[in-house]
């Protein structure tokens, strides 16, 4: 697994990290049953706050794609599967916009509108 933040993005650190856990979901990388790294981990590794993980994992817990548990860390759940399926509809879904002619800042608008319906 390999997560990333960029500080200097507007979005928010915790949001970046539940944003690259769910990638990593769709992308096959993590599977339900992975065990996250631990904050403390996580957080020295991208020298950010352990609180800061904290909201990211909780983040995640409230979706129902993690399971956190004292002495047993965060590991993904078996709804975390449904992800993945993203990851079958995504390949398809930008050669038909990339036949069309729809560059990747017009598709990621057309999903971001999508999304706020």
């Amino acid at each position: 697994m390999f997560l990333t933040v960029d500080p200097s993005s507007p979005t928010p650190l915790f949001q970046q990290l539940a944003d690259g856990v769910r990638a990593e979901v769709i992308r096959g990388a993590l599977r339900p049953g992975s065990r996250l790294p631990s904050a403390k981990e996580l957080a020295e590794s991208l020298e950010i706050n352990v609180h800061t993980v904290l909201k990211a994992y909780a983040v995640l817990r409230d979706e129902g794609l993690v399971d956190l548990r004292r002495g047993r860390g965060a590991v993904l759940t078996a709804q975390a599967s449904s992800l993945g399926d993203l990851s079958l509809d995504l390949p398809r879904l930008v050669a038909r916009a990339r036949a069309a002619g729809v560059g990747p800042a017009a598709l990621v608008a057309l999903i971001k509108e999508e999304y706020s319906r």
